[in-house]
């Protein structure tokens, strides 16, 4: 009897594999938590690759995958690593990881890879994948620590593909350009779906360059903070 009591309470305490709590990990930073808007980290690269949809696209992809791996690999080493060095071993961690998305895009898709790879390189630095590392990975269980930085990857990609869409659009009449599902949406050409030039409608309509200079960046990533806390009064204060 008192072993299955002991059976019975091992099974009431053991945590869901995908709970409520693993949910909100993945669910927090896409609003409440997002990396960008709300802790305001990894803005550099935002300003700097979302000039067009495809390379943020990718971009984000390569930030959560090593986000995800590295608060993985971190907590399922967490205890081995001594608290003197864990910053340096942290970033062993990363700088392996982003290697291997270097490599795969060097040797998988060279044009991308040419486009990002000085900024491919500073995901090691950026502080979304520092931050995580040492705010939860060092501290929780190995899949609760992935499915944060999954999380976090999410977020950070969500903002950037959302800038590019904007940026894009509005400064040269396109989406995904570069890659095999370009579409040319507005212009002063045939090529695209609206042609300014032979328009009644949208004859006036003119694309606007600046927007793919990094400072439209700021104003847009501005906007959608503001549009965010708007909505969100409980976000008023943060940061």
């Amino acid at each position: 009897m008192a072993e299955t009591a002991v059976k019975e309470k091992e099974v009431k305490t053991a945590e869901p594999f995908f709970g409520k709590k693993e949910r909100k990990l993945l669910t927090d930073p896409l609003n409440d938590n997002n990396p960008i808007t709300v802790q305001i980290l990894g803005v550099c690269s935002a300003l700097a690759v979302t000039s067009q949809v495809y390379p943020a696209f990718v971009m984000a992809i390569a930030v959560t995958l090593v986000t995800g791996f590295s608060n993985l690999f971190t907590s399922m080493l967490r205890s081995y690593i001594p608290s003197q060095v864990r910053m340096i071993a942290q970033l062993v961690i990363i700088a392996f990881l982003v290697s291997m998305v270097e490599l795969a895009l060097k040797a998988y898709n060279f044009p991308i890879y040419k486009q990002l790879t000085v900024y491919i390189g500073l995901i090691i630095t950026n502080c979304i994948v520092m931050g995580r590392l040492e705010a939860f990975a060092m501290a929780n269980k190995p899949w609760r620590s992935f499915l944060d930085g999954i999380g976090n990857g999410l977020g950070y990609g969500a903002v950037l593909i959302i800038v590019a869409l904007i940026r894009e659009l509005f400064g040269k009449g396109s989406l995904f350009a570069g890659s095999a599902v370009e579409m040319k949406i507005i212009g002063p050409s045939a090529d695209y779906f609206i042609n300014t030039t032979e328009s009644t409608l949208f004859g006036w309509y003119s694309n606007n360059n600046l927007m793919v200079v990094p400072s439209a960046a700021m104003f847009v990533i501005g906007i959608l903070i503001w549009i965010q806390r708007s909505r969100n009064k409980k976000l008023v204060d943060i940061s």
